[in-house]
């Protein structure tokens, strides 16, 4: 996600009927898509921007990009803009999860159809949106927090954790945090003394280890929301002269090439999948939604774990 395009395009997906709406999607069969990204914050994002780029390629979607370098008020711009031309479909993957109900409300008004995928929006109004297509962030906290707990199950002893959170408001930092906290708290022994945002990136994961090193000197485990800040982190704790996956055992979120290659040189301990590779799906829901097609509210990618040998068995065939 972690921190793990996981990335989220809001496509305000309402029906639009044959010749209703903003391009051409009901006319000469041609669709143009709308699509905001959050950044390019991380080796996730940048193989998610290409799996929708690739993808509509490949599907004949002409697609409109824009990158919101994480503000959220880029975005909201940027679908000004979309709604402006009169796209076909408006996608997007939140910076934030809330403050989109008057520009999602405008989309629907012009009855341009938005998706969301990545990351979500905390919206009462869920008729702002057909649908959103992503993994599930709390399953993945739950996920790290599980193969914690199993793995200091024999040990009576406290285990002091670090927690490196994705951007501020986000949904997976919200929701890794949450279902991560809900797993380590079955058992008191676990304790999280430091949780900060390293926004997703390395160079801030580095900076924010290093000052948890210095403030906390009896580390036993560090979770990051997604590999690029425990990649970071690896080089603070290598600097602070610790090894990291031995004396710091390390969780991440995403299972990107290097992060992989972290895992399976030991210095990463597990990692939970997000897969960014969302186009293909993106496109086709993108497709249905302008038939008239009813698809579900909530689309979760299949994903699963790693460990050091199962990153070792899998990186000659990754693709990110």
């Amino acid at each position: 996600m972690l921190k793990r395009i996981s990335v989220l395009v809001v496509a305000a997906l309402t029906l639009a009927a044959c010749g209703s709406g903003g391009g051409s999607g009901g006319g000469d069969g041609s669709i143009t898509m709308g699509f905001s990204q959050v950044g390019a914050e991380s080796g996730w994002r940048t193989a998610n921007t290409k799996s929708v780029q690739d993808s509509a390629k490949k599907a004949g979607v002409t697609l409109k990009f824009s990158d919101a370098q994480q503000k959220q008020e880029n975005q909201i711009k940027a679908i000004r803009s979309y709604i402006q031309q009169k796209v076909d479909v408006i996608a997007f993957s939140p910076v934030v999860e809330s403050g989109w109900d008057t520009v999602l409300k405008e989309a629907k008004d012009a009855k341009i159809p938005v998706i969301l995928t990545d990351r979500a929006v905390d919206s009462k109004d869920t008729s702002l949106y057909r649908t959103f297509l992503g993994s599930d962030f709390v399953e993945e906290g739950r996920k790290a927090g599980k193969w914690l707990v199993d793995a200091f199950k024999s040990s009576t002893d406290p285990v002091n954790i670090v927690e490196l959170q994705g951007t501020t408001g986000s949904a997976p930092a919200n929701d890794r945090k949450a279902g991560f906290a809900e797993e380590i708290a079955k058992d008191p022994k676990f304790k999280v003394i430091a949780s900060q945002t390293g926004d997703f990136t390395r160079a801030k994961g580095k900076e924010v280890m290093e000052a948890f090193l210095k403030s906390n000197p009896d580390i036993d485990v560090l979770f990051a929301h997604n590999d690029d800040m425990g990649l970071g982190a690896i080089e603070a704790i290598e600097g602070a002269g610790k090894v990291p996956g031995k004396d710091i055992q390390i969780i991440t979120i995403d299972a990107v090439k290097d992060g992989m290659q972290a895992l399976a040189d030991g210095k990463i301990n597990y990692i939970v999948e997000c897969s960014p590779l969302l186009g293909p799906q993106l496109m086709d829901l993108a497709k249905k939604v302008l038939k008239g097609e009813q698809i579900p509210t909530r689309v979760v990618t299949e994903e699963t774990t790693f460990t050091q040998e199962q990153a070792k068995a899998a990186l000659s065939s990754r693709q990110y």
